[in-house]
Formats: structure tokens, sequence, C-alpha cells
């Protein structure tokens, strides 16, 4: 899993929780290892979408003080952790997107609107996805290719972006979320082909990330 600078004021452990408000909480050492391996990962997804490092480490938190309460029940649900993880992630995320006040230009405030995804997409995406880049040079501009994989459904989205906007390998990602490779290559592939008929361009042979 890669290392991450833009997670490093999460703790590298949860102990934290063993101090919970009034709970007397004892860490699980899978629940540990589970947090060690997936933390930075969810900490840059989030990121990526809420277009802020620090409401994402808030969004993780909470993801990991629920896994801390719930990890018995978690461990039997179906899929997994790592999927019943990603699940309440991606909760959490759009809750805060929700919620989230932003001032409009009269000084107004509101709550997070439906572009407010794509706001963040052009953001992760801009110079990114390398292994698109040859196909994608001759384009006026990027905007059409950012606006393609903000219109992704949800799974494929999530490819995109942890493969080729975060670069996590097919093996990676597969894990992150909690599915099959297979299930990561089906995604992956519809995307592409999704992005490739939008933009009006052959994105050629769909070669791993391994």
């Amino acid at each position: 899993m890669s290392e991450d600078s833009d997670a490093h004021t999460l703790p590298t452990s949860f102990e934290e929780l063993n101090a919970l408000y009034g709970i007397h909480y004892e860490m699980p050492t899978s629940l540990d290892g589970f947090y060690r391996r997936y933390a930075r990962a969810q900490v840059r997804y989030a990121a990526t979408i809420l277009g802020s490092k620090d409401a994402a480490k808030t969004v993780v938190r909470s993801l990991y003080t629920h896994l801390a309460l719930n990890w018995s029940a978690i461990l039997l649900q179906e899929g997994g952790p790592e999927a019943y993880a990603w699940r309440a992630l991606k909760l959490r995320v759009e809750t805060h997107a929700r919620m989230t006040i932003a001032p409009t230009a009269d000084g107004r405030s509101r709550t997070a609107s439906t572009n407010d995804r794509t706001t963040a997409v052009y953001e992760a995406v801009r110079a990114t996805l390398s292994d698109m880049r040859t196909q994608m040079a001759d384009l006026d501009s990027p905007i059409g290719l950012y606006t393609a994989i903000a219109a992704l459904p949800e799974r494929q989205f999530d490819v995109i972006i942890l493969l080729f906007a975060l670069g996590y390998t097919v093996k990676q990602v597969a894990e992150i979320m909690g599915i099959h490779e297979g299930t990561e290559r089906t995604h992956r592939r519809v995307a592409r082909q999704s992005i490739a008929a939008k933009l009006g361009i052959d994105l050629g042979d769909d070669e791993e990330k391994e």
C-alpha cells in the first residue's frame, strides 16, 4: 500500500480509542492491522472527493471509531470487513459533503451541491491518469475528461480514482474496496469504454497496473 505524507497527522495506531469517553476499550489486534493497511488509502480517497485533507482525516477518524466499537460484528459481515469499511467510508464522505457549508458569491451560505463532486474530480484528476495521456494529448481541453469521470456510476468512479488518480494497483484497489479483482477489472473496463465514448477517442488496450 502506498505511503502518503498527506495522512501523516493520523495516528500510527488507534490507541486513543482505549480512552473513549467513559468507555473502556482495548484495540483488537486485527483492527490495528486493518487500520495500518487501509487508513492512508481511505484518507487519500476522502480528500480527493471532499477537497480537504482535514475533512478527510475527520471522516476517517469517525469511520475507525465506528469500526472499533463494532469490530466483532463487522468481521461477520458479508463481503468481509474491507467491503463493510468501504461502504461506511463512502456514507461518511457523502454525509460530510452534504453538511458542508460553503459561501456563495453574495456571502450567503449553502450546502454542498451535486456539482461539488465534479469540482473535486477536476482538481483530483488534473495532470494524472498517466496511462491515458498519450491518447488525450490532442484534446484542446481536459475538461471533458473530468466530466466523463464524474458522470461514471459509483463503483466505476471509485475504481478509476483509486487506480489512476491515486496510483494504486489492481490488487490494492480490489482490497481497499473489498471486491474481487475480476469485479475490479470489469468496472475498469466498462469505465474506460464509457470515457472513451464520451470523448470520442480510442484509449487502446486496457493494460493492468499490477
